[in-house]
């Protein structure tokens, strides 16, 4: 399997992060603001200690870039660089809702090559590399065949969902179903789970790196609403435009409506 060294480093790092997680949802956590509607907790910053031990063991000379390790803008010069959330979801750990994720993505000339998330309480692991497939704990799967808006599960934030950001395509799908982190939103498309994944609020790299990979190798695409797949390890890592995963032609139908509703 293409990268197997890293795909096997990468998946001991979110278990012992999935680990830490874990034990943390059982017994619980204080939390705090990092900013407005953004909390942290212990929690997330033992697990990004966890991964960052575990892969600058294995690959000293790769870069790192995570939500919870302030930023070393020398990753722009690395060839390698690993994009890490310790942590997606973490409103949903703290309300007890079992939609959280770890998330570990390995970027190569700004492409994804390495990705693996892990949801802690579902003990479940989805994983892909470039060019070798996207596995569900050690099964392949693909994403959904549906191919037709109206007969389509789109799921979505909660977030958005609760501030009306999905009116405007009020009718257009079958059920409209509201899941939490976006990381695990993704790896949920990848598996089939759900047939398209569309965000329009801002993210940032290490929310949707290695989940782009997963629905990539499971045979879909994740791209703006342009068109446009993201070139990962950007000096700006807040990904602030619309973006949607699924099946291409069930993406080809969307952006077209898209595109007819944004004319008007």
């Amino acid at each position: 399997m293409p990268y197997e060294r890293e795909l096997q480093i990468a998946l001991e790092a979110a278990r012992d992060a999935a680990s830490i997680l874990q034990h943390w949802y059982t017994v619980g956590t204080e939390h705090w603001e990092k900013a407005d509607d953004n909390p942290l907790t212990i929690a997330d910053l033992e697990s990004d200690r966890a991964i960052a031990k575990r892969l600058r063991t294995a690959f000293p000379g790769d870069a790192l870039l995570s939500e919870e390790t302030v930023d070393d803008a020398s990753r722009l010069r690395n060839e390698r660089v690993w994009i890490i959330d310790p942590m997606d979801g973490t409103k949903e750990f703290t309300k007890k809702i079992p939609e959280f994720a770890v998330s570990i993505a390995l970027v190569e000339a700004g492409e994804p090559v390495v990705g693996v998330i892990l949801n802690p309480p579902a003990g479940i692991a989805v994983w892909a590399s470039r060019g070798g497939g996207c596995f569900r704990d050690g099964r392949p799967v693909s994403v959904s065949k549906v191919a037709t808006l109206s007969e389509s599960v789109v799921i979505a934030s909660r977030t958005e969902i609760s501030r009306d950001q999905f009116a405007p395509y009020e009718g257009w799908f079958r059920e409209l179903r509201p899941v939490g982190s976006i990381a695990w939103k993704l790896a949920c498309v990848a598996c089939a789970d759900g047939d398209l994944n569309v965000s329009v609020a801002p993210k940032n790299e290490w929310d949707v790196c290695a989940g782009d990979l997963l629905v990539r190798e499971a045979g879909g695409v994740y791209v703006d609403f342009d068109g446009a797949r993201r070139i990962y390890n950007q000096e700006k890592t807040l990904i602030d435009c619309a973006m949607a995963a699924g099946p291409p032609a069930l993406m080809d139908a969307f952006l077209a409506r898209e595109r007819e509703r944004a004319r008007g």
